[in-house]
Parts: C-alpha cells; sequence; structure tokens
C-alpha cells in the first residue's frame, strides 16, 4: 500500500494544461486524472482556466472528446444563464470589433420567438439584428457564429464569396455550422416508440 496520502485520497494522478480552443474563453484548459473516479466526467471554470475532472484510466483520444464535450456543455451553460438582449448586444459589439475591426454596427441585437425556420436575420436598412430564441442554451460559439453571420450582412449582402471570406477570420464557422446542421437533422429524425426514456 503507498504511504502517499494524497493518494490514498484519491488525488489527481495526473494533471496537463493546454491552451484553449478556439473560442472557448477561456486562457487554459486544465485536465484532472482520478482513479476515484469511475464513469463520470466534469467541468468547472476557475478564474481563466477550465478545469475537466476525468477517471485515471481515459484513453488520450477519450479525454480529448470529452473535454470538447465538457467544454460545449459549459458554454451552453453561460449562454443560457448570460444572454439577455442587451448582452447579446454587447456580444455583438465585441466580435465585430475582434473579426470585422467594428465596421458592422447594428443599431439594434435582440432575441425573438417568432424565427422557427433560421437562426437569426437581418436587415441591413435599419442595422437591425435578430437571433432565434432556439438559440439559447446552444454553445456559445454557435451563437457567436450566427451574430457574426448577421453582422457580416451589415457589410456584405447576399452569400457571394466577399460574404463567406468574412465568416473566414472566425475559426469556429465550419464547427459551428455542423452543429447546427445536426441540430435540424435531429428535428427531422422521425419520433422511434420505445425509445430509451419513454
Amino acid at each position: 500500500m503507498s504511504a502517499d496520502p494524497l493518494h490514498r485520497a484519491g488525488a489527481p494522478q495526473r494533471s496537463t494544461t493546454s491552451p484553449p480552443t478556439a473560442g472557448s474563453g477561456t486562457s487554459a484548459i486544465e485536465v484532472r486524472r482520478s482513479s476515484r473516479r469511475r464513469r463520470t466526467v466534469s467541468a468547472y471554470r476557475e478564474g481563466d482556466r477550465t478545469i475537466v475532472l476525468i477517471p485515471a484510466r481515459m484513453s488520450e483520444a477519450e479525454e480529448r472528446r470529452w473535454v470538447t464535450v465538457m467544454l460545449d456543455k459549459l458554454a451552453a451553460q453561460e449562454s443560457k444563464r448570460k444572454l439577455g438582449d442587451t448582452e447579446l448586444a454587447e456580444r455583438a459589439e465585441h466580435l465585430s470589433a475582434q473579426y470585422f475591426g467594428g465596421r458592422a454596427r447594428p443599431a439594434s441585437v435582440r432575441w425573438v420567438t417568432n424565427q422557427n425556420t433560421r437562426w437569426g436575420s437581418c436587415t441591413p436598412s435599419e442595422g437591425s439584428i435578430r437571433l432565434s430564441h432556439r438559440l439559447q442554451g446552444m454553445p456559445e460559439y454557435v451563437v457567436d457564429y450566427v451574430l457574426l453571420h448577421e453582422l457580416a450582412h451589415l457589410l456584405v449582402p447576399g452569400h457571394g464569396p466577399d460574404f463567406w471570406r468574412l465568416l473566414e477570420a472566425y475559426p469556429r464557422t465550419e464547427r459551428a455550422r455542423g452543429y447546427l446542421e445536426g441540430v435540424v437533422a435531429a428535428e427531422r429524425l422521425p419520433h422511434v416508440p420505445g425509445a430509451r426514456g419513454e
């Protein structure tokens, strides 16, 4: 038996710190492995770091997958908690400054409940941006992508090459589009009788 009381108490066996994934909003991700943890994975913010707690037996591939899953979960929780209309407008201003040099300046940005077939819309002549309430609770990088998409319409109408070139500046464009496509595909799936949880 080990004489080390930390290992007997189930302290982390290994801790790794990595740079943040694009759009995670944190400066570092720390993974802590624990021999006491059997199946559960959890995560929380600690200052400017995200701490992810995993079982010690997990492979490196499982670790990478779970870190991504937990970052998305935290982002979704934070998005649901924080973004009212005022915060949404502030987020749009920040994104415009970060990715478009502040050139996209909306007059208004707000959530709406009457967009069930679109994620967002923009009226360039009024400078108004509206995001579907269905985005609330989705990961922050997805909401950011939709905001950037609508902000880009203030600069370039339509979806031509110039428009898509603007969005190339956002590193999570393809991932966010894939997420939204997955949501749409899941909504089209037929109901399966006897599915788990029914």
